[in-house]
C-alpha cells in the first residue's frame, strides 16, 4: 500500500515538473466572474480579473528530481513492508 502511494506521488510531480518546464505563464480566471460561453468565443475575454503565474526557474528541476528520488524509493523498499508486518 505504502509503495504505491510513493510510486504515484514521484509519478505526479515528474507530470508536474514537465508541464513546468512546458509552459511559460497561466491564465488563472476568478471563478465567480467567469461564464463558460465566454472561453468559447475567441473574441471575447473570459473574465476581466485575470491573474497571470509564472513558474520560477528552479521549479521544474525540483519537482521532477524530487520526483525521480520519490519513485526511486519506492522500487527499493524492503519486502517486509510488502507483506504488511513491521519487523
Amino acid at each position: 500500500m505504502r509503495r504505491s502511494i510513493f510510486i504515484a506521488l514521484g509519478i505526479m510531480a515528474i507530470i508536474l515538473g514537465a508541464e513546468f518546464l512546458m509552459i511559460d505563464s497561466a491564465n488563472l480566471y476568478a471563478a465567480g466572474e467567469t461564464r463558460p460561453a465566454s472561453f468559447i468565443n475567441p473574441a471575447g475575454s473570459p473574465s476581466g480579473n485575470v491573474s497571470t503565474w509564472r513558474p520560477k526557474e528552479w521549479m521544474p528541476w525540483a519537482f521532477l528530481s524530487l520526483g525521480a528520488i520519490t519513485v526511486l524509493y519506492a522500487f527499493t523498499l524492503p519486502r517486509r513492508w510488502r507483506s504488511g508486518a513491521i519487523a
